[in-house]
């Protein structure tokens, strides 16, 4: 029953998300209606421990993805206005949050200040989500400034969460240790740890499907573990370890890209679900007007105060600190924190968890579907926008594939201009490699002996499902030794890959030759129509065989009964004395010497 509840879940998720692009509807905002009427249809959910487990591991993946998917040499620009925002900016915006709450609604000072802290940090999930769905390139990198301030910012509010739960528990702590101790192992856990991965990489062959991604999978969570274990901050050291390794290139990177696109957006369903889920419909209504109140006071007051102070001395265009400021999304750092809270034990005068809830309903509501209209409306819309991309993104991302080829000294194109090459198929020159440097393909550039040509073009996707056969070349295969032109293959096959045992993808040629250890993949012609009128004709000679079969056995049956009348004819003339005139003759002297009688029993 829990799993065909979770196959529901995840499907009626999918038609939210369809409805979200459809309608503008920030889809996590839907994620969590889902659940609040999955609790008011009587599913009775209260179990805050797991539902914790769940969201750190939820929060681990969205910050380590949110880095790896950061491209440094495009927010680099920005990536101080975007770390200031990251850390005072969540300081300032929790502590004027909580000033709000203690001396306006009259909360306790401590629970203010953790109130403040859990809803301080903007999310990755929801901003990202916003600005791809709805295609809002910004003016002035303002794309990317928000990218790496909201993919960063959660380890400041996780620490400054940490800290007030630490006051209210009675716990003595100095918190500029604290702070220093969280940061500086975060940062350097992360960078290390993703130098050793680099590292390791380069030694370890993890060739089968999928276990790259479990190994980066694994070295997300020793990295978060390791570092939490040291004092440090594990989620800013996931970031960092993230935004290193991201950028980065090698291979399998395109299997981890897909990997964690679909395990990101699965816990992003069950984040927002679980808070829906977790919720009490009375309760809500009761955290209702603070929940409004203080979800206007942020986005009016709170963050723009916060955005426009610390960005002073940037010179920043109004319009894009206007677009910063209603871009700070709350979403699921703000669930996870919440979760933490209640899973502490402390004692609140406050229901930290209804209220965190109506604010990130009211943020998500007003602030997700304002965000594109004012885009517009202040004009921070740049339908221009230069986006920074390598080639490994389009590879992963889109149906653009590229291939490389080494230009030699016997190559046709070897010293002559692209302008005078020409390529009979749907592809470019997209890039030149010589002596370890990047070319520009112009048409009056001359292609050098050791070039590498980068080629790019559409890839391909079989419909059909045709197989490929794979060969595992052994000690005693008959191809091993051999080049490919002496191997006696069928005419309508061919070997268009070859794969050394180190993983070496060899194009194969006739000169080519084949070791133990290779694997030889074969592509086998196959035609419909010939194959229908293979077995067209099969069937064909099987229903002639069939006819003159019969048409023998019936010759049979009938030569059966000619003999059975020539012996009765014998017997007769044998009563009548004229068998001796006959009886070296033709069936008569047969059937004297005795074979007539055992070619019909054995008829």
């Amino acid at each position: 029953m829990n799993l065909l509840l979770i196959t529901v879940i995840l499907l009626l998720a999918m038609i939210a998300t369809k409805i979200s692009n459809k309608s503008g509807l920030p889809a996590l905002l839907l994620f969590l209606v889902l659940g609040v009427l999955f609790s008011a249809l009587g599913y009775d959910f209260n179990n805050y421990k797991i539902s914790e487990n769940i969201a750190t591991i939820a929060l681990m993946i969205i910050i380590f993805y949110g880095g790896f998917g950061t491209n440094w040499n495009m927010g680099r620009e920005r990536a101080r206005e975007s770390i200031i925002l990251a850390s005072l900016g969540v300081l300032a915006t929790a502590l004027i949050t909580g000033a709000f709450c203690h001396y306006v609604l009259k909360f306790d000072f401590l629970e203010s200040m953790l109130l403040g802290s859990v809803v301080a940090s903007t999310d990755y999930a929801s901003v990202s989500n916003i600005l791809v769905s709805k295609n809002l390139n910004l003016k002035y990198k303002t794309a990317s400034l928000l990218e790496i301030e909201s993919g960063s910012n959660d380890p400041t509010a996780y620490t400054m969460t940490m800290v007030f739960l630490s006051l209210l528990s009675g716990y003595s702590v100095s918190i500029p240790i604290i702070i220093l101790q969280q940061v500086v192992l975060g940062i350097i856990g992360g960078f290390l740890l993703g130098f050793v991965f680099m590292k390791l990489i380069e030694k370890l062959s993890l060739d089968e499907d999928g276990l790259f991604s479990v190994f980066i999978a694994t070295l997300m969570i020793g990295t978060y573990a390791l570092t939490q274990s040291l004092g440090g901050n594990g989620f800013l050291a996931l970031y960092v370890l993230g935004i290193y390794i991201g950028n980065h290139e090698f291979k399998k990177k395109r299997d981890v890209v897909f990997f964690f696109d679909g395990l990101s957006t699965i816990f992003q369903i069950a984040m927002f679900f679980l808070l829906g889920l977790l919720s009490d419909i009375h309760l809500i209504a009761d955290a209702l007007p603070i929940g409004f109140i203080l979800a206007i006071f942020m986005l009016i007051i709170a963050r723009p105060l916060s955005v426009f102070g610390l960005m002073a001395p940037f010179k920043m265009k109004k319009n894009q600190l206007t677009i910063i400021s209603l871009a700070g999304l709350r979403g699921a750092a703000a669930i996870a924190f919440a979760i933490m809270v209640v899973n502490s034990g402390v004692s609140l005068s406050i229901d930290i968890f209804h209220i965190v809830f109506v604010i990130c309903i009211f943020s998500l509501l007003i602030q997700g579907t304002a965000l594109p209209f004012a885009t517009k409306k202040v004009d921070m819309y740049d339908p221009d926008d230069t986006v920074l991309r390598t080639f490994n993104y389009y590879s992963d991302k889109t149906d653009i594939g590229f291939i490389k080829t080494h230009v030699t000294k016997i190559s046709p194109w070897v010293n002559k201009k692209i302008s005078d090459i020409e390529l009979a198929f749907n592809v470019i020159i997209a890039k030149i490699e010589r002596d370890h440097k990047s070319i520009v393909p112009r048409g009056n550039t001359y292609l050098r002996d050791g070039d590498i040509l980068v080629l790019g073009g559409e890839t391909y996707f079989d419909y059909t499902g045709e197989d490929l056969h794979e060969i595992k070349i052994s000690e005693t295969h008959p191809w091993a030794g051999k080049m490919v032109k002496d191997l006696h293959i069928r005419k309508d096959e061919l070997i268009i890959m070859v794969q050394s045992p180190d993983g070496e993808i060899i194009v194969p040629r006739g000169n080519t030759l084949l070791k133990s250890g290779d694997r030889a993949i074969i592509s086998r012609e196959t035609n419909e129509i010939e194959d229908q009128l293979s077995k067209k004709s099969i069937k064909e000679n099987f229903m002639s065989q069939e006819k003159e079969l019969k048409e023998a056995r019936q010759a049979l049956l009938d030569l059966k009964n000619e003999i059975d009348k020539t012996i009765k004819l014998t017997e007769s003339a044998s009563r009548w004395g004229l068998f001796d005139l006959f009886a070296d003759s033709g069936l008569v002297g047969l059937v004297k010497r005795g074979k007539i009688k055992d070619i019909n029993s054995n008829l």
